[in-house]
C-alpha cells in the first residue's frame, strides 16, 4: 500500500513550512531515510528524509508552496501502484481538476463576500471573538492571524483538509476586507503593489526566517526591560586564553574570547538561578542547567543555536561546539534541535569594532548580554594611570522575571569571573 508524505513538525512553535525543493521527482527511487525534499521553516532549513522506501509515485505540492503541517507532500510506493483517491487535500499545491477547483473557489468566494460586509471591511475595530472559534476546526497559525486581523473564525470558510481553516484563508479575507474597506471610506490604500520606484530599487521578499525575526523582536521590545553596563578589565581573560592555546594541538579548534565569556556566564547563571530562567506567562521557570545561545549572523538573517550544558564544560569543548554550530548555520544546516531549550544568550559585535550596543531580548529568556570590541583604555590604578584592554558589556533583562538587583549581582558575578578566571573553578 502506497505511504503518505506528511509535512513533519520539525521544531516547537512550527506550524507550516515552505517545500523548497525536490530532491527527488516522480519516478525516481528513493530508500527509507534518503533525503527527499527541503523545506524552509521559521528558523532554518531544513533536508527531510522519506519515511519509507519505493517509488515517488506522484508529487502533491509544488517547490515554491507552503502548506500547513500534516499536509500530503507526495505518496511513494511500489511501481505503477495507483494514489488512493480522495485523500490528496486541498489548497496544499496539488493541481485540482475542474469540479475540485470550482468546489475550492467556493470558500474563497465565501470568505470575499463575507469580508466586504465585515467590521474590518468597514474600517471599524477588530472584532470580537466568539466562543463558537475555539470548537472550529483551523490551524494553529490560521487561529494566531485570525487574531491578529481580529476576524472571527466561525464565519470562515475552510479550504484545508475536511474544511480546516488554514491560514491562507486567513490571508484572503484580510486581503479583501482591507480592499473592501478602503473601497467604502473612498480612500486610497498604501500598498507597493501600484507604487513607483526609482530605478536600481529591489524589492525582496520575506523569507519564513525573516517574518519569524520580525515577529519575534517585535513580541521582544513589547517587554518592559532595563540595561545594565559594566566595563570589564580583559588582563587576565586575555591571558587565560594565551595559556589554553599553548595546549592547543594542530587541528585543533582554537579558542576565542568569546568561549571563555560563554564559560564565565554558564557559571554566573548557576550561580544565579533567577537570571537563568525563561517568562512563561503564568509562572517563571528557573533552570539548573545553562544552556547559552549565540546570536549568529548569516545570509538569511540571525539565528541563534544552542551550546548545551556550558557550565559542565571546558574551554575548548566549548568552542568546539560553538565552530560546529556556526559552520552548520553559515551554510544552512541546522537543525530544529539546536535552537530548542537555551536558557540565556551572548550577542558579541566586538569584532565588528562596536564599542558597545544595546541586545533585544531573546523570548522567553529572562536576559541576552551584549559584548562589545576589547580596546586599550587608560585607567586610574593605585592612583597611577595605566592602559588595559577594557571591554563594554550590557545585560538586557525582562523586568517581569527579574528585577534590577538581580541582573546587577548577576553582572558583578561575571566581571568577576572575567577578571579574575580562577574564581570559574
Amino acid at each position: 500500500m502506497a505511504t503518505q508524505v506528511k509535512l513533519p513538525r520539525l521544531g516547537q512553535g512550527m506550524d507550516e513550512g515552505k517545500v523548497l525543493q525536490w530532491l527527488k521527482g516522480e519516478g525516481d527511487s528513493v530508500a527509507k531515510g534518503e533525503e527527499l525534499y527541503e523545506v524552509e521553516t521559521e528558523k532554518v532549513n531544513v533536508e527531510v528524509e522519506a519515511p519509507a522506501g519505493g517509488t515517488i509515485l506522484k508529487v502533491m505540492v509544488d517547490a515554491g508552496e507552503t502548506v500547513d503541517i500534516g499536509t500530503v507532500l507526495a505518496w511513494i510506493g511500489e511501481p505503477g501502484e495507483s494514489v488512493p483517491e480522495g485523500d490528496a487535500p486541498s489548497g496544499n499545491g496539488a493541481t485540482p481538476t475542474a469540479p475540485e477547483a470550482e468546489a475550492a473557489a467556493e470558500p474563497a468566494a465565501a470568505n470575499a463576500a463575507k469580508a466586504a460586509s465585515s467590521p474590518a471591511a468597514k474600517a471599524a475595530a477588530p472584532a470580537a471573538h466568539s466562543n463558537d472559534d475555539r470548537r472550529v476546526k483551523a490551524s494553529p497559525l490560521a487561529r494566531r492571524r485570525a487574531a491578529e486581523q481580529g476576524i472571527e473564525l466561525s464565519g470562515v470558510s475552510g479550504s484545508g483538509p475536511d474544511g480546516r481553516i488554514i491560514a491562507r484563508d486567513i490571508e484572503g479575507l484580510a486581503q479583501a476586507g482591507a480592499s473592501a474597506g478602503a473601497a467604502a471610506a473612498a480612500a486610497p490604500v498604501a500598498s507597493t503593489a501600484g507604487m513607483q520606484f526609482a530605478p536600481g530599487t529591489e524589492r525582496v521578499e520575506l523569507t519564513s526566517m525573516r517574518r519569524t525575526i520580525a515577529r519575534r523582536l517585535s513580541e521582544a521590545w513589547q517587554a518592559p526591560s532595563f540595561i545594565l553596563n559594566r566595563n570589564v578589565d580583559m588582563t587576565a581573560t586575555n591571558d587565560l586564553r594565551t595559556r589554553i592555546l599553548k595546549g592547543v594541538a594542530e587541528g585543533e579548534v582554537r579558542p576565542t574570547i568569546s568561549d571563555i565569556l560563554t564559560k564565565a556566564c554558564a557559571v554566573a547563571l548557576r550561580r544565579h538561578r533567577d537570571m537563568n530562567a525563561h517568562w512563561n506567562e503564568d509562572s517563571i521557570l528557573r533552570f539548573d542547567a545553562a544552556h547559552i545561545g549565540l546570536a549568529v549572523a548569516t545570509d538569511n538573517g540571525l539565528v541563534v543555536p544552542v551550546i548545551r550544558d556550558a557550565h559542565a564544560k571546558t574551554v575548548r569543548e566549548i568552542a568546539a561546539d560553538r565552530k560546529a554550530l556556526v559552520d552548520k548555520a553559515r551554510i544552512g544546516k541546522l537543525q530544529p534541535a539546536d535552537f530548542e531549550g537555551g536558557t540565556f544568550s551572548i550577542s558579541n559585535l566586538g569584532m565588528m569594532g562596536i564599542d558597545s550596543f544595546t541586545a533585544v531580548l531573546n523570548p522567553p529568556q529572562a536576559g541576552i548580554l551584549a559584548v562589545g570590541a576589547t580596546v586599550d583604555t587608560p585607567v586610574v590604578i593605585d592612583r597611577r594611570v595605566e592602559v588595559r584592554p577594557i571591554m563594554t558589556i550590557s545585560l538586557t533583562c525582562d523586568h517581569r522575571t527579574v528585577d534590577g538587583a538581580v541582573g546587577a549581582r548577576f553582572l558583578q558575578t561575571l566581571v568577576e569571573h572575567l577578571e579574575d578566571p580562577a574564581t570559574m573553578l
